[in-house]
């Protein structure tokens, strides 16, 4: 008896069409819309009371409403500054002492004069920068005085700010040169939002000149100051940290019952300037 005839069947070879079968994938454009949301702008626990004429703006509006806002102050004579900056630059971790912005070291209170080797006040925005000397105003506003070594604070002098120069020996991680002024990296924000507050609160009114940032150095008695190219990067790269938060808190409450915009929104710096 004839062997029936076997048919083998080879096995289809399996395409990716063929494995995709029954599964939906979504399109391209589809795909798009799974993108992450960009982060929301910080909100500050004075958005809805003390910004609120500020929220929602941008550029010379958000300007000019932040100035009306920060002006209504309370001003501080330049003796009373002394004692009001051993409560705003208190170091944490030390009672007695105060910080210093460019050093970063920590001395006593009572170590304030004309001694090389202690502290004075330092005008972040020099003050022959618009020719405010220390008068009631610019020339006393905490927002941008600060406690410094009195040496360094003489090499500061009146220099604009910028990146670049050679090391400042008596405050490592400074730099300076013939028209310039880099400070360490852990006060480069601060830095740069004390200098766009005194542009905000001061526009020419009350008989002082209006203060402005520009891109360059070498200003002299200009009311301006530079570089803000650089000032704006600073703020980007060292945003608010919680010494500088207690500060701005600590002038609001007890002093001139005023705040940084900056430092509450930092992300205002790039919508103004």
């Amino acid at each position: 008896m004839p062997v029936p005839h076997i048919r083998r069947w080879k096995p289809l070879a399996m395409t990716a069409a063929a494995v995709l079968v029954g599964i939906t994938v979504p399109a391209a454009a589809d795909a798009a819309t799974t993108a992450p949301t960009p982060p929301a702008a910080p909100v500050s626990a004075y958005d809805d009371t003390y910004y609120q004429d500020a929220i929602g703006k941008t550029g010379p509006e958000l300007k000019s409403a932040l100035h009306t806002i920060i002006s209504d102050q309370t001003k501080l004579s330049y003796d009373q500054v002394w004692d009001a900056l051993k409560v705003t630059d208190e170091d944490p971790a030390n009672s007695s002492n105060v910080i210093l912005l460019y050093t970063g070291r920590s001395q006593s209170k009572d170590s304030n004069g004309g001694d090389p080797d202690q502290w004075n006040r330092e005008h972040v925005w020099a003050k022959s920068h618009g020719d405010f000397g220390t008068a009631t105003g610019p020339g006393t506003d905490i927002h941008h005085l600060r406690p410094e070594d009195v040496s360094v604070n003489s090499t500061r002098g009146n220099k604009d700010f910028d990146n670049g120069g050679s090391e400042v020996g008596e405050a490592p991680g400074n730099s300076t040169d013939s028209d310039s002024f880099e400070p360490r990296d852990a006060v480069k924000g601060d830095v740069a939002r004390m200098i766009l507050y005194m542009a905000v609160r001061y526009d020419g009114e009350d008989g002082f000149a209006d203060l402005e940032p520009n891109d360059k150095v070498d200003n002299g008695s200009a009311p301006a100051i530079g570089r803000l190219s650089v000032l704006k990067q600073w703020s980007d790269e060292d945003p608010p940290d919680t010494f500088e938060k207690n500060r701005n808190q600590a002038i609001y409450d007890q002093f001139q019952h005023n705040r940084n915009p900056f430092v509450d929104h930092p992300e205002w710096v790039g919508a103004i300037w």
